[in-house]
């Protein structure tokens, strides 16, 4: 994973590292650091977190990242309440450059649509288990059909990597499990417009976090 997300750095023209405004900047804040320091996009410092960061936590946060390398733009904003999130997203727009417009005007994404669905299931397992399985989770949808006249059938397996994870992810007498379902059809149905049923299963795949393969079976694989 961290082989394919240093190869992304390539081939952009901004990047963001997000700093823990409400944390010290430790070793791993550092390691990204200087990936981001040696790539040739431009660069913007996002210190996120600042709901619950102090004044004083963020004005030492801002120091410490000045020094880690030369910024074009710092925004210091919050995702839990939205306050400068606007501002983010003006300066990522006035340091990419103009360019042809290489996809439809009304295309929203270039990613297909299988790809999407299991990163909406993804999303409900990691709000719902954030502190037990933060990055084993793959979603693959194996198997999705379209029924007339307003039905998506969805069979999608989650992958984690030990079996205490799956049997957290199925939950008591799997509780667990169909709450993640119920909560992704209620997306999906408003992604994809139609009556949704998600068929959800659980499996255990060791290690696949390090297998190039299965890392681009999930969508998460470019460069890898």
């Amino acid at each position: 994973l961290n082989e394919s997300a240093l190869k992304g750095l390539q081939d952009i023209d901004v990047v963001a590292m997000v700093i823990d405004a409400s944390q010290p900047i430790g070793r791993g804040d550092e390691w990204v650091a200087k990936q981001v320091a040696a790539c040739k996009a431009r660069r913007i410092c996002v210190l996120s977190k600042t709901d619950i960061a102090t004044p004083e936590q963020i004005a030492a946060q801002r120091e410490a990242a000045e020094a880690l390398m030369t910024w074009d733009a710092m925004v210091a904003l919050s995702a839990e309440t939205g306050r400068n999130v606007d501002a983010f997203v003006e300066e990522v727009q006035f340091l990419l450059p103009e360019g042809p417009a290489w996809f439809p005007a009304d295309m929203e994404t270039d990613q297909p649509l299988e790809v999407m669905v299991a990163e909406f299931i993804r999303e409900k397992i990691l709000r719902n288990f954030f502190d037990e399985v933060p990055h084993a989770i793959g979603v693959a949808v194996e198997e999705m059909e379209f029924e007339k006249p307003n039905l998506y059938r969805i069979y999608a397996v989650i992958y984690v990597e030990r079996d205490s994870q799956k049997g957290i992810i199925i939950g008591k007498r799997g509780a667990a499990i169909k709450r993640i379902g119920t909560e992704a059809r209620k997306d999906l149905e408003l992604l994809l417009g139609a009556k949704v049923f998600l068929d959800l299963s659980v499996k255990v795949r060791k290690n696949w976090r390090r297998a190039a393969n299965q890392i681009r079976r999930f969508g998460y694989g470019e460069g890898a």
